[in-house]
């Protein structure tokens, strides 16, 4: 059996638009730069950009804060091309995310995607990305062997939590270059890699 197994933003919906809204004005309370929060590589749990940003703070307090923000702002949040055709399709899916349960269900509601039987997300980890521990776990509750599993990512945290969970990764070039994905193979949208795949298996 083949699993897919997916990242959210990025992946399978775009919500730049309602991060930077939250980080700026997160920011801005906090005399945070906009430079710096720019700069900052996001698609880790939310805590763990708030320890590098201002490590005088509480990461966890302000994580949660900011993660209800995010959640209150779906305003621009849509599907990505081939994400319905994804999750509605009847392949094997688990979404993996560094975003909390009502973050993750809420952009997932504004982008009218389905939800899928196995969602990972930080309450159920002890290591975000780019450790390999949310993977090796959706691979477990699908009952699939790393080996049988690609995913799909847009952040080179992501993709180096798949590589390292030894599976075969495909670097979606929606929000970074294709030389800052250390991926598989690459392709530009989940549309383009579904009209691609011609029955490839991982590691092909």
């Amino acid at each position: 059996m083949i699993a897919i197994l997916s990242d959210l933003d990025g992946v399978l919906v775009d919500s730049h638009a309602s991060i930077m809204r939250a980080w700026h004005a997160w920011g801005a309370a906090h005399g945070v730069e906009a430079q710096a929060i720019e700069g900052v590589q996001h698609g880790r749990p939310s805590g763990e950009v708030i320890a590098a940003l201002a490590p005088h703070l509480d990461a966890g307090a302000e994580s949660r804060a900011i993660d209800l923000l995010q959640a209150g702002d779906t305003e621009g949040v849509v599907a990505l091309p081939g994400a319905h055709a994804l999750l509605a399709g009847g392949e094997t899916v688990a979404i993996v995310t560094s975003c909390t349960v009502p973050l993750a269900m809420a952009r997932l509601r504004a982008a009218g995607l389905p939800v899928p039987d196995v969602l990972v997300t930080p309450e159920r980890l002890t290591r975000g990305k780019p450790d390999p521990e949310g993977y090796l776990l959706a691979a477990r509750e699908l009952g699939a062997a790393p080996g049988a599993c690609i995913v799909l990512e847009d952040a080179p945290a992501g993709v180096d939590a798949g590589r390292a969970a030894g599976m075969h990764v495909v670097g979606i070039t929606t929000t970074h270059a294709a030389d800052e994905l250390d991926a598989h193979e690459l392709a530009p949208s989940i549309a383009a890699w579904l009209r691609s795949r011609n029955g490839a298996q991982p590691g092909s």
